[in-house]
């Protein structure tokens, strides 16, 4: 049995586990699950039945982790502590990890999904405004290569998946910083193994 098992589709942010899953050299077996009719073992390991769900085999039992920015961070702490950051790099690291998670995805939704968000009401959103959530990320990556600095993290894995997809997609506007760090993350072997299955699992995928 593989160490982890992957309850993932490919045209999700199951994506980002299997990156995630790619950069800890894990030893995993994939699990495809279709939008209708999902597998039962899915639903006992999360009853919301979203992708993606790790299930990490541990000699104790079984460990259910949900929730990709989740996944990354449990991932680099038992697989591979040098994507961690150093004490001095932990601020960084947590600060972004969770803005992508909390403000970032919220201000994208809000703003795909056409919910309008009065400058008077801002003050009850995480987000505050989607213009000022998108200049606190563009900010950061003017003056830093990644999440930490000069350093890759787990961390980014999970940001850069944010603005991968963001750019991708045109929920995020093109400036120069954001594009040039996302240039600095496909180059990686890992993100390009990962992708390289899934894209391949949507080329076959009935359309």
């Amino acid at each position: 049995m593989a160490d982890y098992t992957l309850f993932f589709n490919p045209m999700s942010r199951a994506q980002i586990a299997r990156w995630a899953l790619h950069e800890a050299l894990a030893d995993y077996h994939p699990v495809m699950v279709p939008w209708q009719d999902k597998p039962e073992a899915l639903i006992r390991a999360n009853p919301m039945g979203k992708v993606p769900t790790l299930i990490h085999h541990h000699s104790d039992g079984d460990r259910v982790v949900t929730e990709a920015a989740a996944i990354c961070h449990y991932l680099a702490e038992v697989e591979r502590p040098e994507l961690l950051p150093s004490d001095a790099e932990k601020a960084d690291y947590f600060r972004w990890l969770f803005f992508a998670a909390g403000p970032l995805e919220q201000a994208i939704t809000a703003r795909s999904m056409g919910w309008a968000v009065a400058e008077k009401q801002q003050i009850m959103v995480g987000f505050g405004s989607y213009d000022r959530t998108v200049a606190a990320l563009d900010d950061w990556f003017q003056t830093h290569d990644h999440v930490c600095g000069a350093r890759f993290t787990m961390a980014d894995v999970y940001v850069g998946s944010a603005v991968v997809w963001g750019l991708q997609f045109k929920t995020l506007p093109e400036r120069d910083a954001l594009t040039a760090y996302l240039a600095r993350l496909i180059e990686r072997p890992a993100y390009k193994a990962a992708k390289a299955i899934d894209e391949e699992l949507i080329a076959q995928m009935p359309r």
